[in-house]
């Protein structure tokens, strides 16, 4: 039988973080929600990472964009700090040739997807990139939009607590 103490915590736990209201970048709204497919064609520089058990950071970019080339050192920093809980997906839809020309001349500690067709981006109805999810364990998107937007940044520290409550989330909300 559930109690009410634990369904108030599974309601809290639903809802954190607090949506933030803001330009999304993006048709779909997925936060609190079940996050979509993703949907890969081919792997660069290794397998399909594992993502049972881990918080992912889903982040839609590409080569030719500034403000994705600029996140990249802070996703290689958010990569080492969290080895044990996040997996960070670059996803593109550009051509795998270019992508790999592009990872000879900067470093990439993180899993890179290409699908050409946009199939993932088309779900979420991406509008401009660099856009990013953050999904916790139990397959629900907890931040959503531009990663800089001063609104509403993905930060260390929010990235952090998400990680913490998904963990929380996974052993029951104890």
């Amino acid at each position: 039988m559930t109690t009410f103490a634990a369904l108030t915590t599974a309601a809290m736990l639903m809802a954190f973080p607090p949506v933030v209201q803001k330009e999304l970048y993006a048709e779909n709204d997925f936060r609190g929600k079940a996050a979509p497919k993703i949907e890969v064609e081919t792997w660069l520089g290794g397998a399909n990472p594992e993502l049972k058990g881990k918080t992912v950071l889903l982040y839609f970019w590409a080569t030719w964009c500034g403000p994705c080339r600029a996140t990249i050192p802070e996703l290689n920093k958010w990569q080492a700090e969290f080895k044990d809980d996040l997996v960070i997906i670059g996803l593109s839809n550009e051509k795998p040739e270019v992508v790999k020309t592009f990872m000879e001349t900067t470093a990439m500690k993180y899993s890179i997807a290409i699908d050409t067709q946009a199939r993932t981006s088309k779900t979420v109805g991406v509008k401009g990139i660099p856009h990013a999810m953050v999904i916790t364990p139990d397959g629900v998107v907890r931040w959503q939009g531009f990663p800089g937007l001063e609104a509403d940044p993905l930060t260390t520290e929010k990235l952090k607590s998400i990680i913490a409550e998904g963990k929380a989330l996974a052993r029951g909300g104890n």
